[in-house]
């Protein structure tokens, strides 16, 4: 079976040979079209989130064949788990395809592990601030203050962008730019900005002021109320946060004197 170790470190094979002496232990490097594929395809569903193994395959420049000996690998460990891919709009006939997406294990190969330090010094912040509701606004400051320090470079992305279209797809290059694998795509009443990768999704799973500062940054960079739907921290397979599109300006009759009227050739009446 894989071990989530293997995903970082798989350069060396063993194997026992019989010798005149006796029995001995060699190293022989790995071969990378197996040990390098498996992490690529890990990796890929980690910045793409949920993907098919025809994604994959397209994604990777691989057949659908060895992506889903990677998979099967990757499942058997506990690294991957999959699901039927959600269909938006009219369901065309037959299955859904399944898409494959990381579990926690998963997850936690990429994850540093300062983690759990991080998690008890803000667990420490916490008490320290004196607990219960004081304790949670103090986190609530400090995730904000956190934030604040990329605001900025944020917003210069953003620039001029002349409708919530394209600030969303500005705000997804910077976010990407800062390790979060973020995408933006369409929906009926606005677009979703998707981030397929969190770097502190397993402080926020502790922690949802990290969320809820990120999710109140984005309302002030786009400029309107934004609605988060999903979180890494939750379980989900990606962020995804709703942008809704401003709404046009209202019709607005303008009434005409009668000299403009018949220069224009048309009956006032």
């Amino acid at each position: 079976m894989l071990h989530p170790e293997e995903l970082r470190n798989n350069g060396v094979v063993k194997y026992v040979r019989e010798t005149t002496e006796g029995r001995e232990t060699v190293e022989t490097a790995a071969p990378q079209s197996t040990a390098s594929s498996r992490d690529r395809v890990a990796r890929s569903i980690l910045d793409h989130g949920p993907s098919s193994a025809a994604d994959l395959a397209e994604r990777l420049c691989l057949t659908q064949a060895a992506v889903r000996r990677h998979l099967d690998a990757l499942t058997a460990a506990g690294l991957v788990t999959s699901r039927e891919q959600k269909v938006y709009g009219h369901r065309g006939r037959g299955r859904p395809a399944r898409v494959f997406l990381l579990t926690d294990s998963g997850r936690s190969t990429f994850y540093q592990a300062y983690d759990q330090l991080a998690a008890d010094a803000l667990g420490f912040l916490a008490e320290a601030a004196g607990g219960g509701e004081k304790g949670r606004e103090a986190l609530a400051a400090f995730a904000r203050a956190r934030l604040a320090r990329d605001a900025e470079r944020y917003a210069g992305s953003l620039g001029e962008c002349p409708d919530t279209e394209a600030k969303a797809q500005a705000l997804a290059g910077a976010l990407t730019a800062d390790g979060y694998a973020a995408t933006v795509r369409s929906a009926p009443l606005g677009e979703q900005l998707c981030q397929h990768h969190c770097p502190v999704a397993h402080i926020a799973e502790q922690f949802p002021q990290f969320c809820e500062a990120e999710t109140e940054l984005f309302s002030q960079l786009l400029g309107t109320h934004v609605q988060r739907l999903a979180t890494i921290a939750h379980g989900d397979g990606v962020c995804t946060t709703f942008v809704p599109r401003a709404a046009p300006p209202p019709h607005q009759e303008t009434s005409t004197t009668d000299d403009e009227t018949a220069a224009s050739g048309r009956n006032p009446a």
